[in-house]
């Protein structure tokens, strides 16, 4: 028996990056997986067949919009429809924008909140019903250090995060008593495809090598100076899941390399 054999998960924002890389550490664990995410059709369905041929699991892709909240809490719903129970919740969907705030597009502001703050509500808010009434359930919201600490220009996207660190101790409060955890991973620089496409732009702009970009733009703030991979994040998301770790509730937990100890 693998340690999540009969749990069924969601993890938005799985097509692709640090969410896939969850999806595909639960199904290896045994548990069945609804992927949500954009991307092209074709991609999504080789992940989602991989997910079921590669860990002998169920595994199903729901296109549900993190703009609109009665679609996300559709998207528990028909989980629960599909599976029987919805066991584990990951918020991983998440996007970003950059500028001062004087100079914030308002429409940027208003999406950044809903996808990264708002939809977490509307999925947690669906899903804690059923893992109460059968007193267990493992809700995982992936922050970041910026739920921790700021930096300039990211208004929108601190604000969310900060307020994500505290709706998952608002919310494991809520589930303490009734076998529900719910904590936060926040983290640093994570080594994805879309960090490695920055990389020759900022070359370019700042006249810097490969490794220059890596050292002194990107790892900065790293004291390790070391990228955290997916699948540390994953490993993390797993062990959240486990009997170990159920005394851990309301916990943001960063994964940064250091910077936060700073």
């Amino acid at each position: 028996m693998r340690p999540l054999s009969s749990k069924n998960a969601i993890v938005t924002g799985s097509t692709s990056g640090i969410g896939l890389a969850i999806a595909r550490a639960f199904a290896a664990e045994g548990a069945n997986i609804t992927l949500n995410g954009l991307g092209d059709a074709d991609a999504i369905e080789l992940e989602r067949a991989g997910i079921e041929r590669d860990f002998g699991v169920k595994c199903r892709y729901s296109a549900a919009n993190m703009m609109n909240g009665q679609e996300v809490a559709a998207l528990v719903r028909e989980a629960e429809k599909t599976f029987g129970t919805l066991d584990i919740l990951v918020n991983n969907a998440g996007i970003q924008y950059v500028a001062p705030i004087e100079e914030f597009p308002e429409d940027k502001w208003d999406a950044i909140i809903r996808i990264n703050l708002t939809a977490p509500f509307h999925a947690i808010k669906a899903a804690l019903p059923g893992m109460k009434s059968r007193n267990w359930g493992r809700i995982i919201n992936i922050a970041s250090v910026h739920a921790l600490v700021a930096s300039p220009f990211k208004s929108a996207y601190i604000s969310a995060k900060h307020g994500l660190a505290g709706l998952t101790k608002t919310a494991a409060l809520e589930g303490a008593a009734h076998g529900v955890t719910v904590n936060a991973i926040a983290p640093g620089y994570v080594w994805t495809s879309l960090v490695e496409k920055q990389i020759p732009d900022t070359m370019k702009a700042r006249n810097m090598t490969e490794q220059e970009v890596k050292r002194d733009v990107l790892l900065a703030a790293q004291p390790t100076k070391g990228f955290v991979t997916v699948e540390e994040i994953a490993a993390l998301a797993v062990f959240l899941c486990s009997d170990a770790a159920k005394q851990m509730t309301g916990a943001v937990l960063p994964v940064d390399g250091g910077s936060t100890a700073e």
